[in-house]
Parts: C-alpha cells; structure tokens; sequence
C-alpha cells in the first residue's frame, strides 16, 4: 500500500510532534502551509515536503490525499471550511473551534459535501482509552457512582506571547485542556443532564475551573488549571473501580473488581490516531467511527455553558456584537 499523504497547515510545535511520530509509519507529509513562510520552508525541507505560498495555492495545486490542521482553534473554522468545500478531507486538530456554532458550520460543509471530518482527539483513537469504556459497558465495575479527572498544564512557564495564554487566541484552560476531560467523560456516558462550572479568570482568560458533569446517580468532577494539580482519572463504581494515571495519553489503565486486579497497557500516539483515520478516508468514510460528529458538536456545546457561567467572552466575540 502506497504511503498516506497529509497536508499540513500550520508548522508550529504541535505540527513537528504528529510528523516526527507518523513520518515513522505508512504516511508522508507531501504539502505544507504556514502563515510565516521561512517556518513553512525549514519545515518543508526537514519533511521532504513542498512549501505554498497561500492555503489556496496548496488546496488547488497539492498532491495530497487530506488535510491535517494544526493552527490555533481561532482558525480552525477557516481553514476546515475551505478545504471541505473543496473536496479535500480534515483532520483538525482540537478543539475544532471556539463555539458550537463555527464547529456546526464545519461539520454541515462535511455532509454537504460527503467529504471526511474528523477531531484530532488523540485520546478516543488510543487502545487504553476504548478498553475503559469497554469495561464501563460491561459493568465491570457494577454501577458507576463517581468520577474525578485532574488535568494540568504548565501555563505559568510559557511565554506571555503564548498562544494559551492570549485571549485574542481563545487561550486558557477550558478550551485547550479543557476538552480532554470533557470529552473523556462524554464519550464514557453521553450528554449530561447537569453543567455546572465556577472558574477563575484573569487577563482576559480562564486559568482554572471545576467542571461538574452530572448524570443520573454520579457526578464527573473535572478540575483544569493553567497553574497546579497533577493528572489523574479515578472512575469508582459499586463493584471496584477504574484508574487511569495519564489518562489523556494513556499507556496504563488499571481495573480492580471482584474478579480481582487486571491491567490494560497500549499506546497513544499520533501515529495510532492519523492511520486509523487514513484507514477511514481510505474506506469512503465521511465521519469517524472513534469521534462521530455528534461527539464533537456536544462537547462544544458543553463548552459553550462552562464559558457562559465563568462569563468568558473572547475580544473578537466583543467585536462581532
């Protein structure tokens, strides 16, 4: 089977990650765009790839079998857009967007134009992170009774011109890390009956909040901070309970139940994640099987409360009123 060939937008640090792990595999990286050329260029050169001069010029001129993006989420709607309704499948990376209503719009010009779509969520193409929700279906831990997620990134130690850290880029904790445990938690057990969030902001961001998912007879309790706590997923049950160290880039998780002690090793890489959606583009799928649309519209729309109760408006949202 020939080599899969991506075309990158964007050639910034979360762009050389995917193409140092897939470039290992069965994929190359045939195109790439970025808005600062000499990066695209360096890039271009270190991947064996061609460099363009606008996104464009590579959409009409590329030979590519689909587009990876990489940008800041203030620009994923644009670009998704524009490759959709040119034909070419997306692999984007998440959140896909700011709101429901730009990831709405990305996810229609998909079935307008029966071409593929699909969230770069590592997590929910990873063997560790299916094998927990098989054990959840399986009630291998009877009922579920209560679920605590901690994520953390060392926002503090970046740069002020960090695009985490910027409101113009939609920076903080909820949408960039954020939408690790709520899309853990909504892949586990569906749309909430309950969203509740307190969070703190400060210059013009969320540093930190506490999000609580709640379902009939338990809670998700997820706490996302810029600046502490340690990462970990614990999922308790009336019969045991499940325990995922890192769970957002699993290699380990642990089960105890009645049965006694078992463990589930695997790997979340990019690499796993960009062949299984090759294996789709290349079966004719328009959606993914691991992240349905449906999957990715919900939790931007969970999203969108936790922003409403924090009254967390982005400067270009302002503008647009």
């Amino acid at each position: 089977m020939e080599k899969f060939r991506w075309a990158y937008v964007g050639s910034g640090s979360i762009a050389n990650n995917t193409a140092r792990s897939i470039t290992k595999g069965d994929h190359l990286i045939s195109a790439v765009y970025s808005r600062n050329a000499e990066k695209a260029r360096d890039f271009a050169e270190k991947y064996g790839a061609a460099a363009y001069s606008s996104f464009e010029e590579m959409l009409s001129r590329g030979e590519f079998d689909a587009v990876y993006i990489a940008t800041p989420h203030t620009s994923h709607a644009e670009y998704s857009l524009k490759a959709l309704n040119a034909g070419k499948p997306v692999l984007c990376e998440k959140p896909v967007a700011v709101s429901e209503k730009e990831a709405a719009e990305m996810l229609a010009a998909s079935r307008e134009n029966n071409v593929y779509f699909c969230e770069a969520m590592w997590t929910w193409f990873s063997p560790v992170a299916l094998a927990v929700k098989k054990w959840i279906d399986e009630k291998r831990i009877g009922e579920i009774t209560g679920v605590k997620i901690n994520y953390a990134f060392p926002g503090v130690m970046m740069s002020k011109n960090s695009r985490l850290l910027m409101p113009s880029t939609a920076g903080g904790a909820l949408l960039d890390i954020g939408v690790y445990p709520i899309t853990y938690c909504y892949n586990l057990f569906g749309f909430p009956d309950r969203i509740g969030c307190r969070g703190k902001l400060k210059n013009g961001i969320d540093i930190e909040e506490k999000v609580t998912l709640g379902y009939e007879g338990f809670d998700c309790v997820l706490n996302m901070s810029l600046t502490r706590l340690k990462e970990s997923c614990k999922i308790t049950g009336t019969l045991g309970e499940i325990t995922i160290p890192v769970f957002h880039m699993a290699a380990l998780a642990s089960l105890r139940s009645e049965s006694g002690k078992e463990t589930f090793t695997g790997r979340t890489d990019y690499l796993t994640e960009f062949s299984r959606a090759a294996d789709e583009i290349r079966a004719g799928r328009t959606e993914s099987l691991y992240i349905p649309h449906k999957s990715t519209l919900d939790c931007m729309r969970i999203m969108d409360e936790c922003r409403r109760q924090m009254g967390l408006v982005y400067p270009f949202e302002e503008e647009k009123n």
